[in-house]
């Protein structure tokens, strides 16, 4: 009977990473919107499933130690590793957004970023209980998505000036090359991250494209620049997410894996 137990929880932990992958997948695929795949089924459910596994799992590694014959034991040992080893990520990843501030737009230039296009703020539009596309410099207790005393300590800050202490290597991309060179390898770079280019304007050296993440199917809209600057060009870039209030460091992560393949192109 010990052996049959541990041989279930083992194969009841082996469905907990499978579990998380319907929540991320099924949202990225509209079985269900991402506030039920995130929201509900990792951030309420996830937790207390991964919790009442390892107790379960724990007890049944006990009780295949304390009596011979000692069947069992390894698969119940798998089955509490599986769980722990979940818990520890939440852990790590909780300790990681507490290093982040809980921002969702981040531009090279937080004073002048580059501007979106038409077409683009039209598919925003659509999107339900969008993140509006705000004024970088505007002191956060002046937007809406940041009110509450869990902002307190930010209200006098910019988005602009918290995204620039958060993510000081996030700066302006300055090249030798010619503008239309240096828009050429920014289109190219785009594409090649993945991205849907919504609008391009070569002649105003001007792009808006939209970055989908593979885990939930996220929308993150992103708008590049190239302008003359002296004999070469300089390359801006803004990412802002449709939803969601933190960003966990995503779109500066991307803004530099973006400036360092267009880097490598020039």
């Amino acid at each position: 009977m010990r052996s049959t137990l541990a041989r279930l929880t083992l194969f009841l932990a082996l469905l907990l990473p499978v579990y998380f992958a319907v929540a991320a997948l099924g949202s990225r695929f509209g079985l269900f919107d991402w506030k039920f795949g995130l929201g509900t089924m990792i951030i309420q459910w996830g937790p207390r499933l991964i919790i009442g596994l390892l107790a379960v799992a724990v007890l049944i590694l006990i009780a295949t130690l304390v009596k011979s014959p000692r069947k069992g034991w390894r698969s119940a040992l798998v089955a509490v590793l599986i769980p722990a080893a979940g818990l520890g990520y939440l852990a790590w990843v909780r300790g990681q957004s507490e290093d982040i501030p809980p921002i969702h737009d981040v531009s090279t230039r937080p004073a002048d970023p580059p501007a979106f296009s038409p077409d683009l703020l039209a598919q925003r539009a659509l999107t339900e209980d969008v993140n509006p596309v705000v004024d970088l410099t505007v002191p956060m207790a002046r937007l809406e998505k940041y009110q509450g005393p869990r902002f307190a300590e930010m209200a006098d800050q910019s988005l602009g000036q918290v995204a620039a202490e958060a993510y000081p290597d996030i700066q302006p991309l300055t090249t030798n090359t010619a503008p239309a060179t240096a828009f050429a390898a920014a289109l190219t770079e785009a594409q090649s991250q993945g991205w849907t280019i919504v609008s391009q304007d070569p002649a105003a050296g001007t792009l808006s494209a939209t970055a989908t993440t593979f885990w939930f199917g996220f929308k993150d809209d992103v708008a590049v620049r190239v302008r003359a600057d002296g004999s070469g060009s300089v390359i801006d870039v803004r990412s802002t997410s449709r939803v969601g209030l933190s960003d966990l460091g995503a779109n500066a992560a991307r803004i530099e894996a973006y400036l360092t393949g267009v880097s490598a192109r020039l």
